[in-house]
Order: C-alpha cells, then structure tokens, then sequence
C-alpha cells in the first residue's frame, strides 16, 4: 500500500497559469482549449512525481467573500468587473480563459477528481482547512504566497511553489520560508499583514517591507507583540516605526483577519481519494473528442492507473 499523502490544489491559479503558460489551442468548433489541456497536463505530472494517494482542486465558490470586503473594502477591489448584492462580484477573467472554467469542471467531474468548494469562502480557505488535521502529509500546489501561512514540518504540510509550469517547484517547508524571509512559517501571516499586498489591494502599513517586518517579528514574536511595543514607550522602537503602526491602527484592526485563511469549515473530507480509473470514462472520451483534449486525457488516465 502506497504511503497516504494528499494533494491540494489552487485550482484557479493553476488554471491561469496554464492560460497564460500553453499556445493557444482550440477545439473544432473554435473554443480555446489551452487552459484546459494545461491543467490537465499539470495534474498528470503532479499525480507522477509526488504519488498522491488523496487529491483534491480546491474551488474558489467566491473569490472575493464580502466577509473580507466589508472588513477592508480594497479588497482585490481593483479586479472587480462588476460588483454583484446577491452572488460573489464579477472577476475581470479573459474571455478565452471564462469560457474553459465550466469545461474544466465538465472534465474534472468526468475523470473523477475530487474538487471542492466552499460558498462565501475562497479556495485558500479550503485548503487550510483540508490541510489542518488531514492525518497524512500534505502538498498544497499553488502560486499564492499567502498561503505559506501553512507550512508546518511537524504536521507534514508543504507548499509546491511553481516557478516555470508544475515540473520543478520550490518546495516551500519551514526551513525555506526561514532562508527566504527571516522568519518562522507560523509568523507569515503577521509578516504579510504588516508588508501588505497590492495584488490584494492590501496596503500594509506604510514603510514596512520585508526586511523591517522580519526584523519586528524577530524582536517581539508577533504582531500582538509588536502592537503592545508601539503603545510601550520604553521599547526599542524608532519614533518613525512607531508613528507607522499608530498610524496603521484601523487597518491592523481587521486586516489579521483578512489575512489569515480558514482552518474550521465543515467540508465533506469523503470523497479526496485519488481513483485510479475515470469516473464517467464514457463521458470523458466524449469531451476528449469534442474539445481536442485526447492526448491531455490519456496522459491523465495512465497517471491514474498508477496510483
């Protein structure tokens, strides 16, 4: 019996990635296919060279939750297309990329690849909470720095960090993110909240990069620490350091909540095992041949056999 590990993926960004990583491709009927066949192909590789014996694409049922927004309404505020009162907002997404999303799932459903979502809820909540007691070693697959947040050596929870394509990532564990950064994986998300995100529309607090953020956490553990430093006159910080966390105050306020991803959703853990053959090999073949996908889905269908 093969070792239990678990495969978590981001699939959102795996799929941008291959939208902008892969050639234009395209079905018969002219729909582009390129992010499709690369996520495919990315899940294959992965299935290969890591052995999962559980997987799961995590889903992003609402990629900016208005938890977050009416806590910091900047809130990754600069991709909205429209903004929406009864559903999740509208994402600024190219149009070749949209039109995949639901083929993706099509495929995925077909194949027999566990994906799971949460509604009000991003697909880094998922994964934290998949992560956080999955009773087996766990690779979280994705390109957001955010969720660094997780690496735990002891709990055996890394980051497969990707640089070019899935074939040769950064394996992110606490010795990494130490060598990378200056800190422990358990002070990320207080080292991202300080540093902010613009990509997030997380503005941080002013003047606080990397360097001073490691530098704080060092010296005072956490941001609690550091927030009791600034209202303690006889602490080691600056006058200016100072002054850049009062003026911060608000912000500091809400944003660790912001920040931090989610470890406690009642999520149905049943269905992560990895088949070892198609669910619907019928329906599969079916959208290999309509959408120009069989090569993609034949690499997918021998990587199962294998598990």
């Amino acid at each position: 019996m093969p070792e239990p590990r678990m495969l978590l993926l981001d699939t959102a960004s795996l799929y941008f990635r291959a939208f902008f990583g892969v050639p234009e491709i395209k079905a018969e009927d002219g729909t582009p296919v390129n992010a499709v066949r690369g996520l495919l192909e990315f899940i294959s590789r992965l299935v290969n060279d890591y052995s999962p014996t559980d997987l799961v694409c995590c889903w992003d049922n609402d990629w900016r939750p208005q938890w977050r927004v009416d806590l910091i309404p900047s809130y990754k505020s600069h991709r909205v297309v429209e903004e929406v009162e009864t559903a999740p907002d509208v994402e600024e997404v190219p149009d070749p990329l949209q039109v995949q999303v639901p083929i993706i799932r099509e495929v995925l459903a077909a194949a027999g690849i566990c994906v799971i979502g949460a509604d009000g809820y991003e697909a880094d909540d998922v994964i934290g909470t998949l992560a956080t007691g999955a009773g087996m070693p766990v690779d979280v697959v994705t390109g957001d720095r955010d969720l660094f947040q997780l690496v735990d050596d002891t709990a055996g929870v890394r980051i497969l960090y990707p640089t070019r394509g899935v074939g040769d990532p950064d394996l992110v564990d606490e010795r990494w993110v130490l060598a990378k950064y200056g800190i422990s994986a358990a002070q990320y998300a207080d080292f991202a909240t300080m540093r902010g995100d613009s990509s997030d529309g997380l503005p941080g607090v002013k003047g606080v990069g990397d360097k001073t953020a490691a530098k704080l956490l060092d010296q005072f553990g956490d941001l609690e620490g550091i927030i009791a430093a600034v209202a303690d006159p006889t602490t080691s910080l600056t006058k200016s350091q100072r002054q850049r966390f009062i003026d911060a105050v608000d912000y500091l306020a809400v944003a660790p909540k912001v920040v931090a991803v989610a470890r406690d959703l009642p999520l149905d853990r049943s269905r992560t095992t990895l088949p070892s053959a198609p669910a619907d090999p019928t329906r599969l073949y079916e959208l290999a041949a309509t959408y120009n996908l069989t090569s993609p889905v034949a690499r997918l269908e021998a990587a199962l056999a294998r598990v």
